[in-house]
């Protein structure tokens, strides 16, 4: 009887080889299926209702409930596995109720002239640099910063890509998302074009050893933690006093798109969306396209009645 540990490390190298995860992906699912080996008191086939109660007792003590979806998703993407490929009868899972409430989260956004500080804060940093160093950097940071909020890419994408993935010629630029689906998007602004025609201009040598888009001093990849750093610097820069992700210029893109009355079925394209669900959360914010349809648009501010009337 194979152990639980070697099932699982079978299921991740099916979940590589044949559904062509990322490696991002399979380490989230490594770190939630070694969690869930860690807390059952069993190594073996089956797993009984029990002992998946215990498991789902303990994490909903853990961690709050987008967390606990995520991991049960994981061990449940497991138990799919052995079900399809007949190495149990009976999926424990069946037999659970795996419903409960998950406190709406809206998309922490930007205000738009808050980003046109944040930008003009980058550009005027580039104008007073000191150094020739100083400002590669500021340059090569104000076209990674552009590229985010221009296209609402994730931080991942942008890390990943590849120079042949930016064609600036025909302003477009390829993104793989999750799941290695890709989508073309149009680079839609000539001062974002600009930044990374300058960029590239300047990285010239450094892009010429590597393959990547988006380099640091050493000619390795832009990390993802570089790009967050890069963001609080120039918040603290700008004396911006609000948190600022990387992610959030993705929420903000969304959301500013959506008050500009772009159809939500193109939005959901643009930001890699599957299901068109997972973009129409940003309905819920766009808070001031709402404000300007019930203060302006809404019949009842057209009807004169009371003091007014006659």
């Amino acid at each position: 009887m194979q152990t639980l540990e070697t099932i699982t490390k079978q299921y991740l190298n099916y979940c590589k080889v044949h559904k062509n995860l990322d490696s991002k992906t399979i380490k989230a699912y490594r770190i939630d299926l070694e969690q869930f080996l860690s807390i059952i008191p069993v190594n073996e086939l089956p797993v009984d209702k029990e002992t998946l109660m215990l498991y789902l007792s303990k994490i909903h003590e853990m961690y709050q409930p987008r967390t606990v979806k995520r991991k049960i998703a994981s061990v449940k993407a497991l138990f799919h596995y052995l079900e399809c490929e007949e190495i149990i009868e009976n999926n424990p899972f069946n037999k659970i109720d795996l419903s409960f409430r998950q406190p709406k989260r809206l998309p922490k956004t930007i205000p738009a002239n808050i980003i046109q500080t944040f930008l003009s804060t980058l550009y005027k940093e580039k104008t007073n640099a000191k150094t020739m160093y100083q400002q590669k950097c500021i340059i090569r940071d104000i076209a990674v910063i552009e590229l985010l909020f221009a296209t609402g890419m994730r931080i991942s994408e942008l890390c990943s890509l590849k120079q042949e993935n930016l064609d600036l010629e025909n302003k477009t630029v390829l993104i793989f998302g999750k799941g290695a689906k890709e989508r073309m998007l149009q680079i839609g602004n000539d001062e974002v074009i600009t930044a990374l025609a300058t960029y590239k201009t300047y990285f010239s040598d450094e892009l010429a050893q590597t393959d990547w888009l988006f380099v640091n001093r050493l000619e390795n990849r832009l990390s993802e933690q570089s790009v967050r750093y890069m963001i609080n610097h120039y918040v603290g820069t700008a004396g911006i006093e609000m948190h600022i992700t990387p992610h959030m210029f993705r929420h903000s893109f969304a959301t500013l798109l959506l008050e500009a009355d772009v159809d939500i079925r193109y939005i959901q394209k643009m930001l890699g969306h599957s299901s068109i669900t997972t973009t129409q959360i940003y309905t819920s914010v766009s808070m001031n396209k709402q404000k300007e349809i019930l203060e302006v648009k809404h019949p009842r501010n057209g009807m004169k009645v009371g003091k007014d009337e006659g």
